[in-house]
């Protein structure tokens, strides 16, 4: 049996320079004039269809774009645009026509290179810069207004994953940068439709400038895009997503193989206290808690602070308290009217907490102001030096009017048969 024979696929890329050779089209008839379609915005198929209509009406139709094309035929885009595109390439526009696809199939029709007219000529938009507004926002964040409707999603989303990657990647500059960038656009009281717009606005590096030039103009970053398919950046997400592990530990075990639960659930690494309940309940914690899941919370907290100190006084911060109405986790902060009898405070709570069983994990760390016998008290992290606890706190079905999830519809089936949740506190 005779194998069969595969046909050869033509590459289609359009961003490398080079000429395209086909032997099945008929003779050059019209030798000073090379053409060359622009795909974006036409679409691949309709480009090749295009294409090979020409080259069948002995035209000379480049696959990819050289130095040597006279017309570059476009649809939908305007006149910006195709140079725009031309400079990426490192090509200018010199002696080349920028036309719309109109005067293509019009020669298609005639069979031969039609006369170029004004219809044809891809439109010039002149931005009035009298119309744009630049916006003005302060250097200092602490100084800005924001409010919870982000007008520029968009462009927040794409920075901050971009950032997520950095931090991702032990690339801490680069995450800063982009966290900024992200917080000036999310202080925009409207969304951005102009690049003149951010002009002299702080925080706006080259690398985040050029990402929004890039989304507004072609609507996605491929920068943005090709980092959403990575698989190590998916495998990061995944990881660094467990309770108690960071970036440096997921990535020793993205070295050794180790991409997605499962695989960490059979390659028998020896995990903490901290990673082993982060693995347990990994679906509940990556789950968005609602504004009731935490005033339901609050409210367990609440007695339990007034029954090992009647005097303390507890408040739901973090998120909520600016008006959201999810989130990751839930934060509490707890003060004593008088300075020094908070000392010794969480210990009695977590012991009351533990005693009716709501703590699925927890870590205490003591007030590191203190000195103690061995000397002073040095800060374990960077977060502050008062007494704190990162807990992973058990709210059942019945403690909250909405229900256990927040979306019953994202949630595991063992959350829901269980009928309780695990939540970040």
């Amino acid at each position: 049996m005779v194998p069969l024979k595969r046909r050869k696929v033509a590459n289609s890329g359009t961003l490398n320079a080079g000429t395209h050779n086909s032997a099945a089209t008929q003779p050059n008839k019209f030798p000073q004039v090379i053409l060359f379609l622009l795909e974006r915005k036409m679409g691949a198929s309709r480009r090749a269809f295009l294409s090979q209509l020409g080259r069948r009406k002995g035209f000379q139709v480049e696959e990819l774009f050289s130095k040597n094309v006279t017309h570059v035929i476009c649809e939908s885009n305007t006149a910006q645009e195709a140079r725009m595109w031309l400079e990426a390439q490192g090509a200018g526009q010199a002696g080349r026509h920028l036309l719309d696809v109109s005067w293509y199939t019009e020669s298609m029709r005639d069979g031969h290179p039609v006369e170029i007219l004004d219809r044809h000529k891809l439109q010039e938009f002149a931005v009035n810069d009298s119309e744009v507004t630049p916006f003005s926002v302060p250097g200092y964040a602490c100084q800005r207004r924001c409010t919870l409707e982000n007008h520029n999603a968009v462009l927040t989303d794409a920075l901050s994953l971009l950032a997520e990657n950095a931090e991702l990647s032990d690339e801490d500059g680069r995450g800063v940068a982009f966290r900024r960038a992200a917080a000036v656009l999310k202080a925009l009281p409207s969304a951005v439709t102009n690049m003149s717009q951010l002009t002299g606005l702080p925080c706006l590096g080259g690398h985040s400038l050029r990402v929004i030039k890039d989304i507004l103009e072609n609507g996605t970053s491929s920068e943005v895009e090709s980092t959403k398919e990575s698989e190590r950046f998916k495998a990061l997400k995944v990881l660094t997503g467990i309770f108690g592990v960071g970036s440096k530990t997921a990535d020793r075990w993205i070295r050794e193989g180790i991409h997605n639960l499962q695989q960490l659930r059979d390659s028998g690494q020896t995990l903490n206290r901290a990673q082993q309940a982060g693995l347990e309940h990994y679906d509940d914690i990556k789950q968005p808690v609602s504004l009731a899941e935490a005033e339901a919370i609050r409210g367990i907290v609440g007695r339990a602070v007034a029954s090992v100190s009647p005097e303390a006084q507890i408040v739901l911060t973090g998120g909520f308290r600016r008006g959201k109405l999810t989130g990751h986790d839930v934060d509490f902060l707890i003060t004593h009217p008088e300075e020094g009898s908070e000392v010794g405070l969480m210990p009695k709570l977590v012991s009351w907490l533990e005693s009716r069983g709501l703590l699925l994990y927890q870590k205490t760390t003591r007030n590191s102001y203190l000195e103690c016998s061995e000397g002073p008290g040095r800060p374990p992290s960077n977060i502050d030096r008062f007494e704190r606890c990162l807990s992973i706190f058990k709210l059942s079905a019945g403690q909250t009017g909405s229900g256990v999830q927040s979306d019953e519809t994202t949630a595991s089936p063992s959350t829901t048969e269980r009928r309780w949740r695990a939540v970040r506190v």
